[in-house]
């Protein structure tokens, strides 16, 4: 398969914490890879030097051939990474379609464009594809969260993103919106869009990637399929300390 990014020895300082230490992946294009850890393993640092919201310490993160670490979040857009946030973003006065509207308009996504495709269609579009139908001239504020969560999907996509970063998609939501949510998330697999995921419901993450990386302490602890995370003793006690015996039931 084709590397699209390429992650070396990345780490990030704050005064004397080390949140992130010395942190090594790649990624294949197309491959769908989790980024699982207990709360502060350092897995939202990783998602924000990815994508430009901190400067690492050190290290370097190659993506199509060129070192993107330390670069601002705009060129990191428009190089083709886009992001989703735990705690979701929109523009809360704005209609759901004017948020999709304002993701249409960066550089890549125009230099994309599809023949006479306005931004208002391309928003309505997305809209539709990520199940939000009817429901685009609705403000923001006014969505119910889990349809607040798919405007997010929306608006990275709307990117038109190489290499797009969910962070915590199914957080706060039910089983229903959860049920919902994952078909998204597997139809852009089988697009051949890359993904990289950090996920708390381990049960619906498992399902969805091919690979996940373990956090534990800002250090990559562990890295392969699903099945063989399930019985790795050090993933195992970091999310139930010594002595846990199965991972399946966290």
């Amino acid at each position: 398969m084709e590397q699209i990014m390429e992650v070396q020895g990345l780490t990030k300082n704050f005064g004397g914490l080390s949140a992130l230490r010395n942190v090594s992946f790649t990624l294949e294009k197309g491959e769908t890879l989790g980024i699982i850890g207990p709360n502060g393993a350092g897995k939202t640092t990783l998602f924000n030097l990815l994508t430009g919201f901190l400067k690492p310490t050190q290290g370097t993160i190659n993506f199509r051939g060129e070192n993107i670490a330390g670069w601002k979040p705009y060129a990191i857009v428009n190089k083709g990474i886009a992001r989703t946030f735990q705690i979701v973003r929109p523009f809360l006065q704005l209609t759901a379609q004017e948020n999709v509207i304002i993701s249409c308009l960066c550089a890549r996504a125009m230099e994309k464009r599809r023949g006479a495709d306005r931004p208002e269609a391309k928003a309505r579009k997305l809209l539709k594809n990520v199940g939000l139908s009817g429901k685009e001239f609705i403000l923001a504020k006014d969505l119910p969260h889990g349809d607040t969560k798919r405007l997010e999907m929306a608006r990275a996509l709307a990117a038109e993103p190489e290499l797009l970063l969910l962070d915590e998609p199914f957080a706060g939501l039910g089983h229903h919106e959860t049920s919902a949510l994952f078909p998204l998330i597997e139809q852009l697999s089988r697009e051949g869009h890359s993904i990289i995921i950090i996920e708390h419901k381990l049960r619906e993450l498992m399902k969805l990637v091919g690979r996940v990386i373990t956090l534990h302490f800002g250090e990559k602890i562990a890295d392969g399929t699903p099945d063989e995370l399930s019985r790795n003793q050090k993933v195992i006690e970091a999310y139930l300390g010594k002595g846990g015996r199965t991972f399946a039931t966290v």
